[in-house]
């Protein structure tokens, strides 16, 4: 379902019939900025499952975390990722679509269930965006993530581009 079929024709009036409030930016954890933006594209450094400043869950995926609480991390992870973006461009309606989504998965070793993890990130930016949502994606099973999190999200968009007005 896109924005518009849902009723509304932005993705905020979507994040906020889903009750979904994007969270502030957190500081960087070392020397980056959370987001930058190259003409029509805006990459979002990556970010953790953290939800006012303290992980939701920390610990490998497949061992201490349940891949259903891996999805929710990746769902909190990209939510702050939209958030760094939006932060850069002065809000979500300014995103024409999601480009790419690249989620990194602190594994067991055994743990190949990435992709399912993953999934957590690409449907909430479907309910989100609807087709424009739609998305390049990665899932990848690391040794371990920043903090002992586990999850972490990387977020490229294309932002709508905007007519040059030049003075008369």
């Amino acid at each position: 379902m896109t924005p518009a079929q849902s009723g509304s024709g932005s993705a905020s009036a979507r994040l906020a019939e889903l009750g979904i409030e994007l969270p502030s930016v957190a500081a960087p954890l070392a020397a980056y900025v959370p987001a930058v933006r190259m003409h029509d594209l805006v990459y979002s450094s990556g970010q953790l499952p953290s939800v006012a400043g303290s992980l939701v869950a920390t610990g490998k995926v497949g061992a201490e975390v349940s891949a259903a609480t891996g999805a929710d991390c990746a769902r909190t992870a990209v939510l702050n990722a939209l958030a760094a973006v939006s932060d850069q461009i002065g809000g979500v309606d300014e995103i024409e679509r999601i480009v790419r989504v690249v989620i990194f998965v602190a594994s067991a070793p055994d743990f190949t269930g990435q992709p399912a993890v993953g999934n957590g990130a690409s449907e909430v930016l479907g309910e989100i965006f609807g087709d424009a949502g739609r998305h390049v994606r990665s899932a990848v099973g690391v040794a371990v993530l920043p903090l002992d999190a586990p999850v972490e999200v990387e977020l490229v968009v294309q932002v709508r581009s905007r007519p040059v007005v030049l003075p008369a």
